[in-house]
């Protein structure tokens, strides 16, 4: 995730460019396995919706960053283009982490009946641009948006938040529908993992910017979620834990299911 001024909070990355990860744990690359409570979505529940999934940052972003530090243009100001996002402390990038839990996720929804788009077709690329990932879910008329990132905060703070648009220019219309999903996300992710509200920001695990592209430019429902604070040793164990992607994924399937039915 980016901070407040725009900027990657973390560098050093192990994922560069086009190179495969290297030393991270075997759970990273198992196939999905099932969750607990799975088996108990409804086929059909999301019958007709339209959700878009934004997995944070991408594969390739370290190596250019001629193309993701270009400033754009995001409601209220200019910011970069992207960011590299953070990574575990053992090298487990942020990109590699919203991937995975985005195509968990898909396949969820799918399994619900949604018509689901991501933002970007793998994780070796770069950008898109955080305009043009606002500017997706916007040509899908989507009922539902999500942006999915790791946090990069202090190693001592830990837990999850979820980030509600403030009114910029044309998101006005969106901010009350967002607040709703966000409190869906919110409430499920809690439920379903059992992680805690994260206690460096935000109120009971919600928290509301008006600096986020993503946000500021929506013209539907939309919010972020911080899934956990990647350099903390606690969230980094279980965001680096292929069961518990999976249950992270289900658990905000749940969110968009109570959000949309």
């Amino acid at each position: 995730m980016e901070n407040r001024a725009g900027w990657p909070v973390a560098a050093g990355l192990v994922c560069l460019g086009m190179v495969a990860c290297h030393g991270s744990p075997a759970t990273r690359n198992e196939p999905p396995p099932t969750a607990k409570g799975s088996g108990s979505a409804a086929p059909g529940r999301l019958g007709g919706k339209v959700i878009v999934i934004d997995p944070g940052h991408n594969g390739g972003n370290a190596a250019h960053p001629e193309v993701i530090s270009k400033p754009v243009w995001v409601g209220n100001g200019y910011k970069p283009c992207n960011t590299t996002g953070t990574a575990t402390a053992d090298g487990y990038a942020e990109h590699a982490f919203t991937w995975d839990v985005s195509n968990r996720l898909a396949k969820a929804l799918r399994a619900r009946g949604a018509m689901v788009t991501l933002t970007r077709a793998g994780d070796r690329g770069v950008g898109p641009c955080v305009t043009e990932r606002a500017a997706i879910g916007n040509r899908a008329h989507a009922d539902a948006t999500l942006s999915i990132h790791g946090d990069g905060a202090a190693a001592a703070e830990h837990g999850f938040h979820v980030i509600l648009p403030l009114p910029v220019g044309g998101n006005t219309g969106i901010v009350a529908p967002s607040a709703r999903l966000g409190t869906a996300i919110r409430d499920a992710y809690r439920s379903g993992t059992n992680m805690p509200y994260a206690d460096y920001l935000g109120k009971d695990g919600l928290d509301r910017r008006d600096d986020l592209g993503g946000l500021n430019l929506s013209t539907v429902p939309a919010v972020f979620i911080e899934c956990g604070n990647m350099k903390n040793a606690g969230d980094a164990a279980k965001m680096s834990s292929a069961a518990f992607r999976q249950l992270m994924a289900e658990s905000l399937a749940k969110g968009f299911e109570d959000y949309l039915r």
